[in-house]
């Protein structure tokens, strides 16, 4: 295994005869002092130990000793390790209590939970150690007997004030989706308190220390934020791919850890007071529903897009995901009841990543990129049809998803939308890549990722990966359709070095308020862009009825205004032309800024209402 930020894998050869052995783990190479809990420890007749509960960036040495029924033998060599090293991170230190360590299949339950916690270390950047207990008993820590429970979660929770928990959380927002999430919190208290785990309250900048003891009882001077158990009865699987008649080790125990981390819900609870997950609980656009009554969904944009429903089983947790019937199709982690056979994991994207994003976590987004780029037009006919150009820069394959909006315009208020859009991907040859018309109809619709499924059938979307270059969407009303639409590009992978670097679309520019809206979403860190329109130069490639005299305006996600231009020249001319990305004529429009993480508008207009063809553009510049 890769060592981990608080962990590292001791192996050692086998000696002949021994019947175990006894290790020592040190900071120090001559063995003057000792790690806490690994001096002269036994840990029985294995050659590999996980040595965890260490500080990240550190040199550690270990050295075994065998033993038989006769004595002890000499020391091994020492061997050196090092944790990760990272200034900052979230950090989950494990600890395996006798139910594992003595377990004769120890090694490869202590592999899952390890591999496990590198996933999560890999997915949040919080400057945190989360202290968990694990065991693989048929029993809870207090001694009750799970029975058909494959797994469960005991964790410390603090009641925290209304006041004093928002205020945390929003001072804590990050991504782009605790700026969505935000947003939709009520602007009055919903609960005296919000009970959040020890673990989460820390997260947001609480002082909520662990507590919790090895029996599962809580107090001061605990030190776990929490247990999780695994039932050594049920017929658990630790290695993948996992057989038809077994469950998936590693799934349930994300779930658990997901729990102690703070998802959950106050249903599950005595009192009435909320937890986090309930802030982000819908039955539909804009109607909160925090009941077991109805339906009620997790969603981060005031209930317009229903990430993932909730269960409403009262024989399953609240806090978990709807359960289909066995096979199911969305197989997540949080399901509230799974089956045996299926795997899956949380991720970046998943509702599980996206829920503990919102409720105080930090997901590590690359660095100061485009996240999604987007337009919304008045789409016609024949040349009058909305075409969105994109490039992904860098190197190796990068998954996107486009989509094609209409109907789902209507909540927003826009009149006259498009009630059946289609879509279109072509490469910078023109080759016809993808077709979309109803996104449920894709063949890889159920990996598009819960948040980003169009709300609305007859809406258009299409999961691809590509690699860099220049590409091209195009939107149409199916059968000749026309109204107002948004095409969408949504970056949703990480770990690759190809990236969204630019938009440039094309449509009829109307009159308020059928003008052109393009925005951008930036992730992460700072980023100077360009945004810019031509009109004129249109004219060079055919377009019969370019707009004459475009203007342009940038406004951020509160509306503001942040910069207007008419003609390029009449500010930031140099910046502009030093860019490479001055327009061609003097009346077409250009902007030049340094933008933080957030959401942004560029709006299109005609000078003096006049109306045309018009071509909007974006491009990174850092």
């Amino acid at each position: 295994m890769t060592p981990t930020r608080s962990s590292f894998l001791a192996k050692w050869k086998k000696v002949s005869g021994a019947s175990g052995y006894r290790i020592d783990v040190s900071t120090s190479p001559s063995f003057d002092s000792y790690v806490a809990g690994y001096r002269d420890l036994d840990v029985g007749d294995v050659t590999s130990r996980i040595i965890g509960g260490l500080m990240p960036g550190i040199r550690y040495y270990y050295r075994v000793r065998p033993y038989d029924a006769a004595g002890t033998g000499s020391n091994s060599e020492t061997t050196l390790a090092a944790t990760a090293n990272t200034s900052s991170g979230l950090v989950i230190n494990p600890t395996f209590d006798s139910s594992i360590t003595s377990n004769p299949r120890s090694n490869a339950i202590q592999a899952t939970i390890i591999s496990t916690i590198q996933l999560y270390q890999s997915l949040f950047s919080d400057p945190i150690t989360v202290s968990i207990l694990f065991r693989f008993s048929s029993t809870s820590p207090r001694g009750d007997p799970l029975g058909n429970m494959v797994g469960e979660s005991f964790y410390t929770v603090y009641p925290v004030d209304w006041n004093s928990y928002i205020n945390s959380l929003k001072a804590d927002a990050t991504t782009q989706n605790d700026i969505s999430a935000n947003a939709t919190l009520p602007s009055t208290a919903l609960s005296t308190n919000i009970i959040t785990s020890s673990a989460n309250g820390r997260a947001i900048g609480l002082d909520t220390p662990p507590s919790m003891f090895a029996n599962g009882t809580v107090s001061p001077g605990g030190p776990y934020d929490g247990i999780v158990t695994l039932n050594s009865n049920q017929p658990l699987q630790f290695a993948r791919p996992i057989a038809s008649s077994n469950y998936d080790a590693r799934r349930f125990t994300e779930h658990e850890i997901d729990e102690v981390l703070g998802l959950g819900s106050h249903l599950d609870r005595s009192g009435s007071d909320l937890r986090p997950q309930d802030l982000f609980n819908w039955s539909s656009a804009g109607v909160r529903n925090t009941s077991s009554s109805g339906t009620r969904y997790f969603s981060i944009d005031r209930g317009t897009h229903n990430i993932v429903s909730f269960n409403q089983d009262s024989s399953g947790d609240f806090g978990d995901w709807f359960s289909q019937s066995c096979p199911q199709s969305f197989s997540y982690v949080q399901n509230a009841f799974t089956c045996k056979g299926q795997t899956s994991d949380i991720s970046m994207s998943s509702p599980e990543g996206v829920n503990l994003d919102v409720i105080g976590y930090t997901l590590i987004l690359p660095s100061g990129l485009l996240q999604s780029i987007s337009t919304r037009l008045q789409v016609g006919i024949g040349g009058h049809v909305l075409i969105g150009g994109f490039v992904i820069g860098g190197s190796g394959g990068k998954q996107v998803v486009l989509r094609a909006l209409g109907p789902t315009l209507a909540q927003f208020g826009v009149s006259n939308v498009m009630q059946n859009p289609t879509l279109e991907l072509r490469n910078s040859s023109g080759t016809l890549l993808a077709y979309n018309d109803d996104w449920q109809q894709a063949s890889n619709a159920q990996s598009i990722p819960a948040n980003l499924r169009p709300p609305n059938s007859l809406e258009s979307a299409i999961l691809t990966t590509l690699n860099p270059g220049a590409y091209t969407a195009i939107l149409r009303g199916f059968n000749n359709g026309t109204g107002n639409a948004l095409v969408e590009v949504y970056d949703i992978a990480t770990g690759t070095s190809a990236h969204l670097s630019s938009i440039s679309t094309r449509g009829f520019v109307q009159a308020d308020p059928d003008v052109m809206i393009a925005g951008l979403v930036v992730q992460s860190n700072n980023k100077k862009v360009i945004v810019r329109v031509l009109g004129p130069t249109l004219a060079n490639f055919g377009i019969a009825d370019p707009l004459a005299d475009p203007t342009l305006e940038v406004r951020n996600g509160n509306g503001t205004l942040i910069g207007f231009n008419d003609n390029w020249r009449s500010t930031q001319e140099a910046e502009i032309a030093a860019s490479g990305y001055a327009p061609p004529n003097d009346t077409e429009p250009a902007i030049l800024r340094t933008v933080a993480p957030g959401n942004y508008t560029a709006i299109v207009r005609g000078i003096h209402s006049t109306i045309g063809v018009a071509l909007v553009e974006i491009y990174t510049l850092n």
